[in-house]
């Protein structure tokens, strides 16, 4: 695999020299996925002029497709007309470039919009927005640079985009992230955990798998820019089938934003159809919610009455309980008996008011704090990060489709309904550390062998020795492992809603959790899903409400 080599002769091409590493990369890791036009490109912008790639690559961090030459002047490049004569020749630009009116409009400025009017129709005060409706509604064929604009300056536009595209795609696994995110890092200051790249981790095994992603992207966009209806959408995705995990994924994805359409257009039955078996994390919620929406509450009832039984996770539980009751109400019917929950104590802090705005939790820190008491700010930081410092082997495993390029902060899937699953046997051996009493040298060993490298879990800014061994000392090994199983079960949802503070007791080895809340705070769901669980499993948690002596001066 290609080496990212930090010692460039002029680091006026850092960008350049980073663009050049994804290319080599994509070419060693994918080399069998590529077809001509995508190692032709690589290999014939390799022998390019400097110039020359320096300006098609700062064109590729830019929003395009078209740029004006008088905004590609950089001094390392020089004269652009010169340095894109090369960019012609190989067919990748065009400088003579036909332009729509709302690329046109981009480049213009408003004086030069101006022009393009009629005499009396140039007044000063109409806007830029106004002139291009005008122009849309009167003038807007396309036409050749040099009649928008005669001020002389040129325009190049980039003629490969899809072919850009697909290089992007293969590189960050997504089309979500532009070219600029990487080019312009300074990989140096970061430093990223080293990931195995075996061939078997790939997520594009073949062209077509690319091809297949590429098909689901295009057919999103068309979705959210509205060029095809919701409806056509779904009867053209429904038949799709993916061998791929990863590509299903993204296939249930699409299939759930479609029903989301559909239902804002209270198109019921394509919605209904749309989230049946669409796997989903969220269809089952919304196939429920549909039924309730047109009234035919007994099936909303029986439906969501038959996934609480066996629900995906606990946002899911929760939404369903919420439905099921306001359905036993609407039918009239004796509502089943809930569990009792655990009383979650309560307390009620009168403290002055701050001479200065200053958030309501570090104002009660500093007021719980004492030498036989610290209390520390944690938030979502603590308990993740002793997850993510136990597991961070089973995070960094090397799976198809978690791992694009060497400079991710986690797996891709990190979100995926099946990230626990598709580890279970690593996180076990990880949480089995737990059981046998290593869990301590564990977590210390990898907070000094990873200190700083990047981690979807670990907060570097927010540890240090002193926290740590605090934290190992007081918390039991019991609360850890009811709150690295529970974020394993539901990583996009249980990673946050954790208590604000932690306060110890070193003197008896315990410690306390606290949710602070303000005057008119409420404790959001994920809070009280948290909030409940840490009572069910003996966590001692309170939420500290806080009342002002007086009002601010």
């Amino acid at each position: 695999m290609p080496r990212l080599d930090p010692g460039s002769p002029d680091i006026r091409y850092y960008y350049l020299r980073n663009f050049r590493f994804a290319l080599d990369w994509i070419l060693a890791r994918y080399d069998d996925v590529l077809g001509e036009e995508e190692r032709g490109f690589i290999a014939a912008f390799a022998a390019m002029p400097r110039p020359a790639q320096a300006l098609m690559t700062r064109m590729l961090m830019r929003r395009g497709p078209v740029f004006r030459g008088s905004t590609l002047r950089y001094d390392e490049i020089g004269c652009p007309v010169a340095a894109s004569r090369d960019l012609v020749a190989q067919g990748w630009v065009n400088d003579a470039p036909v332009l729509p009116l709302e690329d046109a409009a981009r480049l213009l400025r408003r004086a030069e919009l101006l022009r393009l009017l009629p005499a009396d129709m140039r007044r000063p005060a109409l806007s830029k927005a106004g002139m291009v409706e005008w122009l849309r509604l009167n003038a807007a064929s396309p036409r050749a640079w040099t009649e928008w604009d005669d001020s002389g300056d040129f325009a190049i536009g980039i003629r490969v985009a899809p072919l850009i595209d697909r290089l992007r795609l293969m590189f960050f696994g997504n089309l979500r992230q532009a070219w600029s995110e990487f080019i312009v890092a300074d990989l140096g200051i970061v430093q990223y955990e080293r990931v195995a790249f075996p061939d078997s981790a790939r997520a594009f095994h073949t062209r077509a798998d690319v091809d297949a992603y590429l098909w689901l992207h295009e057919r999103r966009q068309r979705l959210e820019d509205g060029t095809q209806s919701a409806a056509a959408l779904l009867e053209e995705i429904l038949p799709a089938s993916f061998v791929s995990p990863w590509l299903r994924h993204r296939h249930a994805k699409l299939r759930f934003l479609i029903g989301r359409q559909l239902e804002r257009q209270a198109d019921w039955d394509l919605a209904c159809r749309a989230y049946d078996g669409c796997g989903h994390p969220e269809a089952r919620q919304r196939y429920a919610r549909v039924l309730e929406l047109q009234e035919r509450h007994a099936e909303a009832l029986r439906f969501a009455l038959q996934a609480t039984r066996a629900p995906l996770n606990e946002t899911e539980a929760q939404s369903l309980a919420r439905l099921v009751a306001r359905q036993e109400r609407r039918l009239g019917l004796p509502r089943a008996r809930e569990p009792a929950a655990r009383d979650i104590p309560v307390d009620v802090l009168t403290l002055p008011h701050p001479a200065q705005p200053r958030a309501v939790e570090h104002i009660v820190r500093e007021h719980l704090d004492a030498p036989q008491a610290p209390a520390f700010y944690v938030e979502n930081t603590l308990i993740n990060s002793l997850f993510g410092l136990l597991c961070w082997e089973a995070v960094f495993q090397p799976l198809p489709g978690a791992f694009f390029h060497p400079f991710q902060r986690g797996p891709a899937d990190l979100h995926a309904p099946d990230f626990h699953a598709r580890r279970g046997d690593a996180f076990g051996a990880r949480l089995a550390r737990l059981d046998d009493g290593s869990y301590k040298r564990a977590i210390l060993a990898t907070f000094e062998a990873k200190m700083g490298i990047q981690s979807p879990f670990v907060f570097w800014g927010a540890l240090d020795h002193a926290l740590l061994a605090l934290a190992l000392d007081c918390i039991p090994v019991a609360h850890l492992k009811a709150w690295f199983t529970r974020i394993l079960r539901d990583v996009a949802s249980n990673t946050s809603g954790l208590p604000d503070l932690i306060r110890f007791f070193p003197a008896r080895h315990a410690y306390e959790l606290v949710e602070v809340k303000g005057p008119g705070d409420r404790l959001q769901d994920n809070q009280r899903r948290w909030m409940a669980y840490n009572a069910a499993h003996g966590v001692p948690v309170r939420v500290c409400r806080v009342r002002w002596l007086s009002p601010p001066a």
